[in-house]
């Protein structure tokens, strides 16, 4: 297939291209194509405008490009900065796509489980529709609006929902490893806020099935099926590391040092992937601690 990826030398891009790069055609669309061409070597064309590819020759869009969301402080400026970097990136390619003769066949873009806001224990599958209005909601509903215009008889689009992905080389747990090595992790505020997490081995496995099956549209959670609070998040690393887990981090703390940002790491929410498993889709780390052995091993 001839394939078009943004967010390229992102956590999941890069993975999807080293995943890919010997069954498909890639494009890569890049702001910095030179930091790019150096990532990801020869597995990808990268591009630095979209005039760059036909999409009349494209199968498929993958868009996970977007200003990383936990880097810096949510000040007036740095949330604008977060929006726009998708809002405007999936427009011009719903436009390239709606103006193309033959477009590809399907656009997977980004979105996150943040568009349902702060929620408590509910189980939430893709139809949940009591959102709580902050400021990841709105940025993912609009993200996800924008997406949608894409949709035709010719272009089907696929949402995807994302958790926190695990993975030993970036993101979330990356982060948290440092502390936890060293017998100095612990629960974050209560305790008790949920996280829905997923491999990122299942994250790549589950957009290649969306890829793969032309049925199939619509947000999807790419989120594990066993989704745990974070004291047991916390227990469980401590247990695969073979370490304590008896600091916890205070509200207060967190507030302090990053302010509204805070909100990420002390709410969750309780997301099941619904339409995945309806779907067929068969996760390969569907509990927290093989997950975490597998990347630790």
């Amino acid at each position: 297939m001839n394939i078009l990826l943004t967010g390229g030398t992102g956590l999941i891009g890069s993975a999807l291209v080293t995943h890919w790069h010997n069954q498909h055609q890639l494009w890569v669309l890049s702001r910095d194509s030179h930091k790019a061409e150096k990532r990801l070597g020869n597995k990808a064309k990268v591009i630095s405008e979209l005039s760059a590819v036909d999409f009349n020759q494209l199968d498929a869009v993958i868009n996970l490009a977007g200003e990383p969301i936990a880097d810096k402080r949510w000040t007036a400026q740095q949330k604008q900065r977060l929006c726009q970097s998708r809002w405007q990136l999936t427009e011009q390619l719903v436009q390239a796509i709606n103006a193309a003769d033959t477009p590809p066949s399907v656009l997977i873009s980004g979105s996150a489980i943040g568009i349902y806001g702060r929620q408590d224990a509910s189980l939430i599958h893709e139809d949940f529709s009591h959102y709580h209005c902050e400021f990841t909601h709105l940025l993912c509903q609009r993200w996800e609006q924008i997406a949608l215009q894409a949709q035709s008889d010719k272009t089907r689009v696929c949402l995807l929902r994302t958790g926190i992905v695990l993975s030993a080389k970036g993101g979330a747990l990356a982060k948290m490893l440092p502390a936890f090595k060293l017998g100095l992790g612990g629960r974050v505020g209560s305790g008790e806020q949920y996280m829905s997490w997923i491999h990122l081995s299942d994250m790549l496995r589950l957009i290649e099935f969306l890829l793969l099956h032309p049925t199939l549209t619509g947000p999807f959670n790419a989120t594990a099926p066993a989704p745990v609070t974070n004291t047991e998040f916390s227990q469980t690393l401590a247990k695969v590391l073979h370490r304590p887990a008896i600091f916890p981090v205070p509200a207060f703390v967190l507030k302090l040092l990053l302010g509204e940002m805070a909100d990420l790491l002390l709410t969750g929410q309780r997301v099941l992937p619904a339409n995945l498993v309806k779907a067929g889709f068969e996760f390969k780390f569907a509990t927290l601690a093989p997950a975490l052995q597998d990347l630790q091993g």
